[in-house]
């Protein structure tokens, strides 16, 4: 599924105004479209789409500034973003000519994972059937940064879109015109907490959703004031027939008179189809997206057409199988609908995450698990490695906000070789997902042992196996008297025959120990010097503690 982004770098900055980003040097052509975001790493270079906007992170001298620009041109990118303030003397200036590569800086105190996700959003505007999307109200649609644009020109205020949640969809230019927690919202994609927690208290948002004018918000002394609200707002709630969608917030200096209430009113209800039709949108890509992956990892006859629909034919690649652990995936009364929307979320974060290391990757929800397409080198080893980096990077990223695991498949160098590469990912995820804790990403050699456990277990339940033998005598044993035979034979095949250990692993005295063992023997009839019949009951104990 190949992107036609419509965004071109010069409606990029007109979008974002001086909020992020300003342009240091270079003229973009306002029709030349983005072709990606790509972000720079020294040490392993990405692979960059046509005309893509580079994120130049920690780069900041001269020497490497001239030198990312050279190689930025030849590979026909558009833009490189450094950290404001950027030096631009003359070498600089002329390797932006020389190269044709625009210099942008981001704004000082803006964070790139805010401004890589907010491009992200921005270059995403697309659609997967109609390359010539259809307007709504003189718009294209979906698009509601052009739309918050002409509200804002309309109410002569700058303007946000937000969704239920408070998260910001969009925004006009002249936000320095505002305040501190505008600005704070903006760059953070999502109202401060303490302004909407501050608002909810004082019933606006009641007030904004029951109603279908305009609401006039003052500040207020408290945490609004400490978060930064300082300029009066003006919100509008945008519904679709009884849903709410989210609402329009314009910083005003004083209420709207008539005229522009009413202009309030009617842009509602344009915000309204735009938001619906991005909504739709972002529904029919996900499922395609969703049925492609899927399709591609069967390796059956539709494989290759998947992959070629994905932009990732005749290529390796590698397979990563992303889940939440099984802690976080217990069912609970009324959580399905909590947990279904986690998974997503944390899926579309895995998604950003790996299309930011490479473009051409794709990810996707299949079932329960978010599964990773990501373009590899021909070097098997060095192509596992990589993916290892990838997942480990991201699980540190998300820490224990998203309690995901991952599984890391092989390199499939072949449409027939993705089956196994997905079953390999898929294996050793069960282990991760079954043993909460470290590790929170491994390939399959990693963990084998474990996956050959699971799955013995798995053929022991099917055939109605129990403990038989020595496990069987001592699990009756320690039933009947309350015993703790079965724990005492554990914990000194664990520690190798070490009394003193085996022991103190369990808290008792090493006598005590000693004659518990000697009741093992006795009870379950196990000749402990045996090497085999130490291994048959080591193996039961596995499977018991396992079931």
């Amino acid at each position: 599924m190949k992107r036609q982004p419509r965004t071109s770098l010069g409606r990029l900055l007109d979008d974002l105004g001086t909020t992020l980003l300003h342009l240091v040097h270079g003229g973009p052509d306002p029709g030349e479209h983005l072709g990606g975001l790509a972000i720079h790493d020294s040490v392993d270079p990405p692979v960059l789409p046509p005309r893509a906007l580079v994120l130049g992170i920690g780069v900041h001298r001269t020497d490497d500034i001239v030198a990312l620009l050279d190689d930025l041109g030849g590979q026909g990118a558009a833009g490189l973003v450094l950290r404001a303030p950027v030096p631009v003397d003359g070498g600089i200036r002329a390797a932006a000519e020389r190269s044709g590569v625009a210099v942008l800086g981001l704004t000082p105190g803006a964070s790139w994972t805010q401004l890589s996700a907010m491009l992200r959003s921005l270059l995403a505007e697309d659609d997967v059937a109609d390359p010539e999307p259809a307007t709504l109200g003189g718009v294209p649609s979906g698009d509601l940064f052009t739309l918050a644009n002409a509200i804002a020109a309309l109410l002569d205020a700058p303007v946000t879109i937000e969704d239920r949640s408070s998260r910001v969809l969009a925004f006009s230019g002249r936000q320095d015109e505002a305040d501190r927690a505008r600005v704070e919202a903006i760059l953070g994609r999502q109202v401060p907490e303490p302004y909407s927690r501050e608002l909810a208290e004082r019933g606006v948002f009641q007030q904004i959703y029951r109603g279908d004018d305009p609401v006039f918000i003052s500040p207020s002394t408290g945490a609004a004031e400490a978060a930064g609200f300082s300029v009066p707002r003006v919100a509008m709630a945008v519904r679709a027939g009884g849903e709410i969608l989210g609402s329009i917030w314009a910083a005003v200096k004083e209420p709207l008179e008539a005229e522009r209430a009413h202009a309030l009113r009617d842009a509602a209800k344009l915000v309204a189809l735009h938001m619906l039709r991005v909504r739709a949108g972002a529904d029919v890509e996900g499922r395609l997206r969703a049925e492609l992956v899927g399709t591609a990892l069967e390796g059956g006859p539709g494989a290759r057409d998947a992959l070629n629909r994905l932009g990732l034919a005749d290529q390796p690649v590698v397979v990563l199988a992303l889940a939440l652990s099984d802690s976080a995936d217990e069912p609970s009364i009324g959580a399905d609908a909590v947990l279904t929307a986690e998974r997503h979320r944390v899926a579309d974060a895995f998604a950003m995450h790996v299309s930011a290391v490479h473009p051409r990757s794709t990810a996707a929800l299949v079932g329960n698990v978010a599964y990773a397409l990501v373009p590899a080198g021909r070097d098997v080893e060095d192509g596992e490695e990589r993916a290892l980096r990838i997942a480990s990077d991201f699980v540190d990223r998300v820490g224990d906000r998203l309690p995901a695991v991952i599984g890391v498949g092989a390199v499939a160098d072949a449409v027939a070789d993705l089956a196994h590469a997905r079953s390999c990912a898929d294996r050793a995820l069960r282990v991760l997902r079954s043993q909460p804790g470290n590790p929170r990403v491994a390939r399959l050699p990693d963990v084998h042992v474990q996956s050959l456990m699971l799955e013995l277990r798995d053929m022991a339940a099917a055939r109605g196996d129990r403990p038989s033998g020595t496990v069987a005598r001592l699990l009756a044993y320690d039933e009947r008297h309350h015993a703790s035979l079965v724990q005492t034979l554990n914990a000194w095949l664990d520690a190798f025959g070490d009394v003193i250990a085996a022991s103190a692993s369990i808290h008792v005295h090493p006598n005590t120990f000693r004659y518990r063992l000697r009741r093992v023997g006795e009870v379950g009839g196990i000749d402990l010097a045996d090497p085999e019949a130490r291994f048959a009951a080591m193996l039961q104990l596995r499977l018991h503690s396992l079931s």
